[in-house]
This record gives structure tokens, sequence and C-alpha cells, in this order.
């Protein structure tokens, strides 16, 4: 779980956040900076701008994916696979390549020609795309979409999302819908899953991607390495009102931000910067415990709240209530001690615990900066939630 190989590349929990650097031989691929329909041209960038720079993975788009040009067909894809095919023989340095692409067939010449990954922006849309992968016994990408090879990345909330799949139709918000999106046509064992940030349907709004990135823990629960593209994306931009242009520094802060919350790869135009923006969020991300004795192996998941949890016991089948298994701390204070009577009670008959305080009141301690009483409580979300209706306090019950 959470680790692949990638032609010898691990990818997960036990190695380094990967940099997936971007080539594209499309014309209509909106960054010019990565376009290129000259092999030799092309080559010299991946050298020193992508590999040079240190991207692990070198990611080359056929065809550009904007929602604004029309859908090549898999034939079309494959006229220009020969310029792919030629940059990545004559490029130095040493990187895995990856084709993206939305189809299965694209995907099987791209493998006998030299390619090492697939990046499906289609999200296995193609059913016959998981089985080249096992075939070829490679990783994959796979990108949240609807079942619908000229829609990729396309998760949104319509009609039209709930005749297609009645899964989608249960979905109670975006996220929950890119969540059950990515199991469509299942997992590979080596697959990469990829939330699909970005403007890709008129539906979709900046906040349905700060959301998924809010959550973005959760998407552990599928059990696979994530893949995160939101370089210059403009659920950030917005946020800091700036430009494509200018919008580097806010893209390498959503960076480090993504790998602490669990981000594997990270795809760019900016590969030098965002290494580094990587490198920060890799060395201040929470360790997880991983242990193996007497062939039982125990992990500590990543869970914050209990929409991460509830995640990781559908992954397992574990039946329960999540917010009765994660732990919560508030601190209350009040006026006086009196006006914490009755939380000390209440705490010990929902299974919370007081912490601090003394034997007056509610074991309250008085903060000599401003006078207030003060105390400690700390319990389950669910136990804190039967606190906060005995009592009438604003204890809140979730993130």
């Amino acid at each position: 779980m959470w680790n692949v190989d990638a032609a010898g590349l691990g990818i997960g929990d036990d190695y380094p956040p990967r940099i997936m650097g971007v080539l594209n031989v499309s014309e209509g691929s909106p960054y010019d900076p990565s376009v290129f329909a000259d092999p030799g041209e092309a080559a010299a960038y991946v050298s020193d701008e992508v590999i040079g720079e240190g991207a692990d993975i070198v990611d080359v788009g056929l065809e550009s994916a904007n929602k604004r040009f029309e859908v090549l067909s898999a034939e079309q894809e494959l006229d220009r696979l020969d310029t792919a095919v030629e940059t990545l023989h004559s490029t130095s340095g040493s990187a895995v390549w990856s084709v993206e692409t939305r189809y299965a067939e694209v995907a099987a010449a791209a493998l006998d020609r030299g390619f090492d990954m697939v990046n499906d922006i289609a999200g296995f849309a193609d059913p016959e795309m998981p089985e080249v992968c096992r075939e070829y016994d490679v990783a994959v990408a796979k990108m949240a979409s609807p079942p619908d090879l000229t829609r990729p990345g396309a998760v949104e909330e319509t009609p039209w999302a709930e005749r297609k799949s009645p899964a989608w139709a249960d979905a109670a918000d975006h996220v929950d819908q890119v969540y059950e999106a990515l199991k469509q046509n299942g997992l590979t064992d080596r697959t990469i899953i990829d939330p699909a940030f970005g403007g890709w349907s008129e539906a979709k709004t900046l906040e349905n991607d700060r959301a998924t990135f809010r959550r973005l823990r959760e998407f552990r629960g599928l059990g696979c390495p994530t893949l995160v593209s939101i370089n210059r994306k403009n659920f950030l931009r917005s946020l800091a009102d700036r430009s494509t242009e200018e919008a580097l520094p806010v893209s390498l802060a959503a960076t480090s931000m993504a790998v602490e919350r669990g981000a594997h790869v990270v795809r760019t135009h900016d590969v030098a910067e965002t290494v580094d923006a990587a490198t920060i969020g890799d060395a201040f991300t929470r360790e997880r415990t991983r242990t193996v004795a007497d062939g039982v192996s125990v992990t500590e998941l990543d869970v914050t709240d209990a929409g991460e949890l509830a995640r990781h016991a559908e992954r397992v089948g574990a039946d329960g209530d999540p917010a009765s298994a994660v732990g919560r701390v508030l601190e209350v204070s009040g006026e006086g001690p009196e006006t914490l009577a009755g939380l000390r009670s209440a705490a010990e008959e929902a299974g919370c615990h007081l912490l601090a305080g003394d034997a007056s009141g509610a074991g309250a301690t008085r903060d000599a900066g401003d006078g207030r009483w003060r105390l400690l409580l700390f319990g389950t979300e669910a136990a804190l939630a039967r606190v906060a209706d005995r009592t009438g306090l604003p204890l809140g019950s979730g993130p």
C-alpha cells in the first residue's frame, strides 16, 4: 500500500516526493515553454530544463487536454508518437518516461517503443487501459474522470453524472464524486491516483478544487500513491490575485502543503523550484510508523478527522463509527469557573477527559494573562459531540 515501482523508481510513503516534469508535443497546450514539435529541440529542453533541473519523471503529452479543443482520435495521437519517441531516445540523463493519453491503444504503442509508464487523463474510461498496464506491468497515473473519453477530469454534480453512474448519484459533494470516479474500472497494483485539479469542465468551481485540496489526505484511503497537478492552477492563483506568470510562489506554497498532506508525485512545468518546495514539505511531514514483526505489519495511518478515517474503513471493510475513533483536543475557557460548571461530569459521562485544573469548580485554571478560566478537554469526535449535547457548549464535532 502507498508504494509502487515505476521502472525502478520507487513512488510512495517509503520514498522522497517525485517530480514529474512536462513535455508537450501538441501546439494546443496552454503552457508555451513546454511545447515542442521538433525532436531535437524537445530533447535539449528535457535534458537541460526537465531532467537537468531534477525531474524524476518526464510526462509527454501527445495532445492538449484543454476542453476548448477538439479531442484527437487514437490514430491522431499515434501520428504524434514518433516525435515523442525520437525525443526519448535523443535525451541525455536518467528519468522515467510517461506517456499522457486516454487510449489503451496509444499506451501500448508507447510502451512498446520505450516509454516506462502511463498517465491516463481519462481515468480508465477506456476499459482496456488497466489490462494494458497489467500486461506490460507498468505504473499508471489515473486521473479522476467520468466514463467518457471526450471529457477528461470533468467530474461534476450534474444529472448527466447521475445517469452515467449510480455511485456518483449517491455522492454528497464534489470530493465524494472525485473519490468515486477514481474507482472507475478498478485499480491496478501500480496505480497512482490523481484527483484532477483544474478547470476540466464549466460546472467545476474554484471551491471544488479548494475542497479537494483541503481533503487531500482522504485519498490515501484508496491505498495508492497520490499525484497532484497544481502548478499555477486557478484555484490557487485566485486566492492571491495573481496571473499565470506571477503564480509561481503560490504554486510552491501549495506544493509543500500537498506533500505534507500525502502527495507523492508533483507534476509541474517549474521543475527546479518545485524540487525545493517538495523537499521542504517532505522534511516537515509527520512520520508514519511502519513495523513488521512475526509476519504482522503495523502501519500508522495519516488520519486527522473522521472523514479521513472513514475512507480507510471503507477500504479494509471495517464497521463502526469513525467519529468514535478519532480524537481531538479542545481548549475551553470562561469568565469564571462557574461558567464551566457541569463540564466535568458531562465529560466523564461521555467518555472524555479534562486536562489540567485544580479542585475548584470544573477544575479550571486561571490564566494570569486575561483572568479567564481555562481547561483542556480531549476525547473522540463522537464523545465531544455528546458533551456538547449535555452542556450546550459550542464544542464542535468535526474538522
